[in-house]
């Protein structure tokens, strides 16, 4: 398709097929008007998002008349917001935005004016200015140029490849200004993106049938495109209630409550990992003091690891040299009545273990962590240090397979190398991004955002009827 400031004379009719290409709509039946200067289009939700120096509109389009059900999402600079007058007289301001209309295998920048058209036949108006001096109108007949049809928004897989690029809105959950929050932040707004970085423990949530919402500092939450849950230990369960919310209304989260909650219950977690036959160190749990003995028994000798349910960044990971000692730690949590797991320690890992960072159900970097010197943790946050390493294919299978396993579109893999194969030790449902972009020089924000924009790109949403 070319692109010129004066196409070749053209001629329509009072009706003609047109392609709006830059908001992924390949085909639109359109009224000719020639009373009316500016180019108007149907559209749905209309609302603004990013900063104002440089603001954006999303809305939904419905390309279909009388299929509600079948819309496209887009977004689009707002280049002026002007009044129109309609041909019954009734004023109206509206966003104006610039996009390319295709007729025929020629393109050209128009200038089209948002409205709800829910009462008019034609999703879209041509007006004066998007016909310029090229354009012979024949006002008795339509379709004078080549008819396209509704068949192109039944194939998804087309759609998706054709559609281009939009400017998203972004809901970062965090509490935390730290450096993954900053690079999220960072890296989608140099995508053209707008990216809020909200505080889960500040939302709260209207829940009804008809109409779920999450509010903020005393206002609704705007329609996110798409959730990026950065939940701390300490707010799970409630930060998972949150990202529930966000699932009933529609919105796509990288990662779905369920698989935050599994991930942070190191029983459940391993419960998963079992069921799932992904090779993890010995386990074992118990509830009733006299079966300390026996749990000890289930994972073998010492030295052993215990390790509290819900430890994180090392914290709460003990490692008993021998089996009294084992069972004095054993007895300590219990005192503090604290839930726990027993593990082996493997002991050929040699305090190092391997963090493999999965998006998209890929393997898309990895690092060896080395404990500080007499700590047997490799975390970061305790001292260890971190260096690129090339992971063999067994590894990157295990990984892909434990992160599929919760269902996580975003996880860190703690892996340790053993003489029987790699060993999970966790799956971390909100990975620092700081220790693995460095280490490895990877751009792992710009690789996220590289999914979420594959995952929600205009192609057509298909509602269910209401019977």
């Amino acid at each position: 398709m070319t692109t010129t400031d004066t196409p070749p004379e053209l001629q329509f009719g009072w009706e003609e097929w047109v392609g709006l290409p830059d908001l992924g709509v390949p085909a639109l039946r359109a009224k000719v008007d020639t009373g009316a200067r500016t180019s108007a289009l149907h559209a749905f939700d209309i609302e603004t998002f990013g900063a104002a120096s440089k603001p954006k509109v999303r809305f939904t389009v419905h390309p279909i008349p009388g299929r509600d059900d079948l819309i496209i999402p887009c977004s689009a600079e707002i280049v002026d917001r002007r009044e129109v007058t309609s041909s019954n007289g009734d004023k109206e301001m509206r966003y104006v935005i610039s996009s390319t209309l295709a007729v025929n295998g020629q393109s050209w920048p128009i200038e089209i004016t948002l409205t709800n058209r829910a009462s008019m036949t034609s999703r879209m108006l041509l007006g004066r200015t998007a016909l310029r001096d090229h354009i012979s109108i024949n006002a008795t007949d339509r379709f004078c140029q080549p008819e396209l049809n509704y068949d192109v928004y039944h194939h998804t897989k087309k759609m998706r490849e054709a559609a281009p690029k939009r400017a998203l809105r972004i809901c970062v959950l965090s509490r935390e200004d730290n450096y993954s929050t900053r690079r999220l932040v960072e890296e989608g707004e140099k995508r053209g993106h707008s990216v809020e970085v909200i505080n889960t423990t500040r939302c709260y949530m209207a829940l009804n049938a008809l109409a779920p919402e999450v509010h903020y500092d005393g206002k609704r939450l705007p329609r996110f495109d798409a959730v990026i849950p950065r939940i701390g230990a300490s707010v799970t369960a409630y930060g998972a209630a949150i990202i529930r919310q966000f699932e009933t209304i529609g919105t796509f989260c990288v990662n779905g409550s369920e698989g935050l909650i599994a991930s942070r219950d190191k029983l459940h977690a391993h419960q998963i990992m079992a069921r799932a036959q992904i090779g993890m160190p010995n386990t074992a749990f118990a509830a009733s003091p006299r079966d300390t003995g026996n749990i000890i028994g289930l994972v073998g000798t010492a030295p052993l690891i215990v390790k509290l349910l819900e430890s994180t960044q090392g914290k709460g990971v003990v490692l008993a040299e021998t089996r009294k000692a084992a069972e004095s730690v054993i007895d300590a949590f219990r005192g503090l009545k604290a839930n726990f797991l027993v593990q082996d320690f493997v002991k050929e890992a040699a305090g190092e273990d391997i963090r493999c960072l999965v998006v998209g159900g890929k393997v898309v970097a990895s690092m060896k962590r080395t404990g500080a010197e007499g700590d047997f943790r490799s975390n970061l946050h305790r001292g260890g240090s971190a260096k690129s390493i090339r992971i063999t294919k067994v590894e990157r299978d295990t990984a892909v397979r434990a992160a599929k396993a919760f269902d996580l579109n975003l996880a860190g893999v703690d892996l340790l190398r053993s003489e029987a194969g790699p060993k999970v030790l966790e799956v971390n449902s909100s990975p620092g991004l700081e220790g693995i972009e460095k280490s490895t020089g990877k751009n792992i924000a710009g690789l996220l955002y590289d999914n979420i924009e594959t995952r929600v790109r205009p192609v057509p949403i298909r509602r269910r009827k209401k019977s």
